[in-house]
């Protein structure tokens, strides 16, 4: 969308200006390609040698899909890419009820539970922007394949944890299960690039609502291993089956399937740089005038608004991977919860966020962007900070379950999934027509930083402090975050239009 800094004479053209979309194709011939620049990417052999034009037997470009601003150009491989992020978000999703109760079994405190936790987010972070740079380069059958193949070997050595009895292992069979997932990039500029700008903040929503049903939802499956396989193992030749192991096994079997959906239904594609323009429409030079003034710290509006949409990622990733941390020890201590009940209540809750994230189209109608990121932190903090004045069972307390539902209700059924969604929604607006895997990679790299530093943080303070203080400094970063959206809404509205 932005790309003043690009529109030299002996550099690449300058992006089309028009609102049409999908926007004219063209081909390129070098196979160095500069950042930032559109280019022709072919979703073959991955060989580096670029073609002028496809093949006769390769499915059309994304660009030269017959749609409208109102549609998608790749049906069955948005679907396709949906269960991608469904199975690698329930990695996270159908763990988080075994995990606190294996670490204890291990001989873990709740500081091992937030380096458990944190690993996996750590795996994510040094792969996604390797892997988004990678699908520019190679393509995203190629890329989301190997992936998953890391993913698969992931389900296995998680198995092998409670048999090998090390917390050290448990912690790399998180960091490979990390790895394999960390495509959230990838997929989202999939996403990006087979949908038109005005609706892409509702094709983001319904694949984050998969992502966001399969770590909130997908919860109820670990709560049933736990439930039906508690204190008991079977082994049947070399597998041993118990409640930790059994979860493992699931996940390893969706990740065979999502293979065998790569490698049969998700055909190649094209991503064309568009023709030359010669002249830029009026809002295009208004929105390259905005994007190009410097701001006070040395960087473009264009970059700072990136790096502001990166920190909210950060914001609202790291408050709910707090909760992912801590949510299970904290419903057994201060309200007397089982493991299994608890996961059970997030993932009614969890249900109730995707029907949110579902309502976001008919939400973007009547409400912007901005309004409701605003809207969403709001109601996320405001569950949070209710949690900070209890004291807990030990402690003579006898906290009521309903306050424990309504809490949860607010953080993961409206308030997280409206807010970061529409974070992930401005965000690749304001990147507009720009290959985005790249970007997407570093936005979610962030996100996964920000599930390392706040998990493992909540830890150390649970452990060494209380944990309703780590509830406190969770409220303030996000009402920080809010005042930052609202002092930068109109120029955050200028360069996502």
């Amino acid at each position: 969308m932005l790309n003043a800094e690009l529109n030299t004479p002996d550099d690449f053209p300058a992006v089309d200006a028009t609102t049409t979309f999908p926007p004219v194709n063209s081909t390129y011939g070098s196979p160095k390609i500069q950042d930032g620049a559109y280019i022709q990417m072919e979703d073959g052999p991955g060989n580096g040698n670029q073609q002028q034009h496809p093949p006769r037997d390769y499915t059309h470009s994304i660009a030269e899909s017959a749609m409208t601003a109102e549609g998608i150009a790749d049906p069955s491989g948005f679907w396709i890419i949906c269960c991608v992020v469904l199975i690698g978000d329930m990695n996270r999703g159908v763990l988080f009820p075994i995990m606190w109760p294996l670490v204890k079994e291990l001989g873990g405190d709740s500081v091992w539970l937030g380096y458990a936790v944190g690993s996996f987010s750590f795996g994510r972070i040094i792969a996604s922007p390797s892997l988004g740079k990678l699908s520019i380069e190679k393509g995203y059958s190629t890329t989301l394949v190997m992936s998953m193949t890391i993913m698969l070997i992931g389900c296995f050595l998680f198995a092998q944890v409670s048999r090998v009895g090390s917390l050290y292992f448990l912690v790399f069979s998180q960091i490979v299960l990390g790895i394999g997932s960390a495509t959230l990039g990838v997929t989202r500029a999939y996403v990006a690039e087979i949908t038109a700008t005005r609706q892409r903040t509702t094709y983001i929503a319904w694949l984050t609502a998969v992502q966001y049903g399969g770590f909130t939802v997908t919860p109820i499956f670990g709560s049933l291993f736990s439930y039906l396989l508690q204190d008991n193992r079977y082994s049947v030749g070399f597998f041993v089956f118990d409640q930790y192991s059994a979860a493992a096994y699931f996940m390893a079997i969706l990740c065979f399937l999502a293979l065998f959906l790569l490698l049969t239904g998700f055909q190649a594609r094209y991503r064309t740089k568009p023709a030359v323009k010669s002249k830029k429409s009026q809002k295009r030079m208004e929105q390259d005038e905005v994007a190009n003034r410097v701001t006070f710290v040395g960087i473009t509006v264009y970059n700072a608004a990136l790096l502001g949409c990166m920190l909210l990622n950060v914001s609202t990733k790291g408050s709910i991977g707090s909760f992912e941390t801590m949510g299970i020890s904290f419903a057994e201590s201060h309200f007397g919860l089982q493991p299994a009940v608890a996961g059970i209540i997030v993932s009614i809750c969890g249900m109730v966020g995707v029907c949110s994230l579902l309502s976001m189209g008919f939400l973007g109608k009547i409400l912007t962007d901005i309004q409701m990121i605003i809207g969403g932190i709001i109601v996320c903090a405001v569950g949070i900070i209710s949690f900070a004045s209890l004291t807990s069972v030990e402690n003579g307390a006898d906290n009521s379950i309903v306050h424990y539902i309504i809490g949860i209700f607010m953080i993961y059924g409206i308030g997280y999934p409206i807010g970061h969604t529409a974070v992930i929604g401005l965000f690749s607006k304001v990147v507009g027509r720009r290959p985005q895997g790249t970007l997407q990679g570093w936005f979610a790299s962030a996100g996964s930083l920000a599930r390392i530093v706040f998990p493992v943080m909540s830890g150390y303070i649970a452990q060494y402090d209380d944990i309703t203080t780590v509830f406190i400094l969770l409220f303030v970063v996000l009402v920080i975050s809010n005042i930052f959206v609202a002092m930068s809404s109109k120029t955050l509205t200028a360069l996502s239009q």
